[in-house]
C-alpha cells in the first residue's frame, strides 16, 4: 500500500505545509546540481514530469515510495531529502549543527582547518587536477599543461571507460548515474594510487559528488576552468554537439541553472581561471605561473 505524507497520523498539516516545500527545493537543488532535466529525472525515476513539478513547487503531497525513487534516481539516501539524523552519528549531527551556527567566512576557516587536519594524502597536492563544465577547454589546457610539466595527463573518463569495458552513455544505460559514480570514484582512487605527480581532468560534475571533491582538494592542486554559460554552449557547438541548439532556451535554462548550483563547489578549487576571453595560450600560461614548484617535472 502507498503511503503519503498526509496520512500520517501524527503530522499536523502546518508540518506537512512547512516540509514539503523544503523537500521540492532541495529535490530542484539537487537535479540542478548533477546536471538533469526534469525529463531525465523523470525516466531515471519513473515518476512523471508533472507530479515532479508539482514535487519540486512545494505543492505535491508525494508519497514516500515515490519520495524513495526520486532519492534513488539522485542518488541520495530518502533520509536525507527528510533531513532526517538517524543514520548520523552524535558526533555528525554536532559537527553539522556547529557548522551551521558559523558565518560564511567562518565556514571556509573551518573547512580549510579540516583539509589541514585531516588530508587523505600524504602526497598531498603534489597533482593537478582541472575541473569544469563541458567547453571551459579542461581537455585541451589540460593536456597541455601537463606536457608543459612534463607528467602524464589522465582524463578520469578514459579511465571510467577502460575498467568499464564500454563507454560512458552505456555505462549509464547499464547502471545508471550510481554504477556512474562507483565507477568515478573507482577511477579516481587507482589513478591517484598510480600517479604520484600527473594532471588529471575530471568530469564535469565530480563536484556533485563531496567525497570526490574532498579527494581532489587533499590530493592534488585543483584549477577551475570557468567560463560564461554562453561560451560554454557556443563551445559545445563547435566541437560538433548541435543538440543544445535543438531547444535553445530550455538549454541555456539548464545550463544556468547547473552553474548556479555547482559554483559554490567549483569555487573550493585553489585557481580559478576565467578562460571566457582568455585565448588557450593565456589560459595556459595563467595555470602555469600559479602551480605550485613541487609539482613541477623534478620538484
Amino acid at each position: 500500500m502507498r503511503v503519503s505524507l498526509a496520512t500520517q497520523p501524527d503530522t499536523k498539516p502546518a508540518e506537512i505545509n512547512g516540509l514539503l516545500p523544503l523537500v521540492g527545493k532541495k529535490v530542484r537543488n539537487l537535479r540542478a546540481l548533477r546536471g538533469m532535466t526534469r525529463k531525465m529525472l523523470a525516466q531515471r525515476s519513473d515518476v512523471s514530469e508533472r507530479y515532479l513539478a508539482q514535487l519540486e513547487q512545494g505543492c505535491g503531497n508525494i508519497s514516500i515510495a515515490l519520495l524513495d525513487r526520486v532519492a534513488a534516481a539522485l542518488n541520495i539516501d530518502v533520509a536525507e531529502l527528510l533531513r532526517i539524523y538517524d543514520h548520523q552519528t552524535a558526533e555528525q549531527v554536532l559537527v553539522s549543527e556547529l557548522l551551521g551556527e558559523l558565518t560564511p567566512d567562518d565556514q571556509k576557516i573551518a573547512l580549510q582547518m579540516f583539509y589541514e587536519r585531516f588530508s587523505l594524502s600524504a602526497n598531498s597536492q603534489r597533482r593537478v587536477a582541472v575541473i569544469g563544465l563541458r567547453g571551459a577547454g579542461k581537455s585541451t589546457i589540460g593536456a597541455m599543461l601537463a606536457e608543459q610539466l612534463g607528467l602524464p595527463f589522465i582524463g578520469l573518463v578514459s579511465v571510467i571507460e577502460a575498467l568499464a569495458g564500454m563507454n560512458v552513455s552505456e555505462v549509464f544505460a547499464l547502471s545508471g548515474q550510481a554504477g556512474y559514480r562507483r565507477l568515478e570514484e573507482q577511477s579516481l582512487a587507482e589513478t591517484l594510487k598510480r600517479h604520484d605527480r600527473c594532471v588529471i581532468e575530471a568530469g564535469g560534475s565530480i563536484v556533485t559528488e563531496p567525497r570526490l571533491l574532498n579527494i581532489l582538494l587533499t590530493t592534488c592542486f585543483v584549477i577551475w576552468l570557468q567560463a560564461r554559460p554562453e561560451k560554454h554552449m557556443e563551445r559545445v557547438v563547435e566541437q560538433g554537439d548541435l543538440r543544445p541548439m535543438l531547444d535553445h532556451d530550455d538549454a541555456m535554462a539548464d545550463l544556468r541553472s547547473i552553474l548556479t548550483e555547482r559554483e559554490p563547489f567549483y569555487a573550493k578549487a585553489h585557481l580559478t581561471i576565467d578562460t571566457s576571453d582568455l585565448s588557450i595560450e593565456e589560459s595556459l600560461a595563467a595555470a602555469l605561473r600559479a602551480v605550485p614548484g613541487d609539482i613541477r617535472q623534478g620538484g
